[in-house]
């Protein structure tokens, strides 16, 4: 599937969580749109590989290896783009991480490294763009990629669920904030996606089977709803189209919405076993 015509000749764009699934894909779509980007993510030959795709596709790129979690290090990345380009035009806020359990059984220390990427690496990196973003004429926008799971709770992603609901409410927040100002920010709802993270919950023993890998959304539509939350500006997109406003529905009835929630799944689980048998 090939993306829409859309070119971002002349601007930068740093991508978070660059190395590999959303974002990867995210940064070389902008690459090949004429962009610079800006690679972020903790595995330096990782960012290197897809540095070198962007440069391939005839666009400059930047990899800097860099925790999220670390506020010192997003301000040291954020200082070595605006070196090099001069500006940051977008930042697309994608990293993200899932260790999937039952609420009940939830390790404290994973619950607390999902927050702290989820949640705490997002607020480190949109606060540094949003004070490099008012200090440029042109300001800038950022695209907050939360999820589905922000709208909804469904196990066995209890724990991941609340780490992108705390997303949400944050960029809610900050989109108010901004309003009127130079800086838009736009929030990205995907479904499941297919990847490296997707497969490796799949794998899991708690939830294997919980979700037919055969319903995963390709990466492609994220970029696309990436693409156009920037160039038109939008407030939120969900991926696919209508889906957030389906849970925003069921939030009228939850007690219904649990019970088609849960057969739901116990319908896939029961797919994937005969599949696999």
């Amino acid at each position: 599937m090939q993306l829409p015509a859309l070119r971002f000749d002349g601007k930068t764009v740093l991508v978070t969580g660059a190395s590999s699934g959303i974002g990867r894909e995210t940064a070389l779509a902008f690459a090949a749109a004429g962009a610079n980007v800006v690679l972020v993510a903790r595995r330096a030959a990782a960012l290197a590989k897809v540095a070198s795709q962007a440069r391939a596709a005839g666009a400059e790129a930047l990899s800097v290896a860099t925790d999220v979690t670390n506020p010192t290090a997003v301000a040291a990345c954020f200082r070595k783009a605006v070196q090099r380009f001069g500006s940051i035009d977008i930042v697309v806020n994608n990293a993200g991480v899932l260790l999937p359990a039952n609420v009940v059984d939830i390790d404290p220390a994973d619950l607390q490294r999902m927050l702290d990427v989820n949640l705490f690496g997002a607020l480190h990196v949109l606060q540094a763009a949003v004070k490099q973003m008012e200090k440029q004429d042109s300001g800038g926008h950022i695209v907050n990629v939360a999820s589905l799971a922000g709208r909804r709770g469904f196990s066995p992603l209890g724990g991941y669920c609340a780490s992108k609901f705390a997303l949400v409410g944050l960029t809610e927040a900050l989109r108010t904030e901004l309003m009127g100002s130079n800086v838009g920010v736009s929030l990205v709802l995907p479904g499941v996606i297919d990847t490296p993270m997707a497969e490796a919950a799949a794998l899991n023993s708690t939830t294997e089977g919980f979700w037919p890998k055969s319903l995963n959304m390709p990466t492609t539509w994220v970029v696309w709803a990436v693409f156009a939350a920037v160039r038109l500006k939008l407030a939120e997109v969900a991926v696919p189209p209508g889906g957030a406003l389906l849970e925003k529905l069921g939030a009228l009835a939850p007690g219904a919405t649990d019970i088609l929630v849960r057969g739901a799944m116990n319908l896939a689980r029961r797919s994937t076993r005969k599949r696999t048998n």
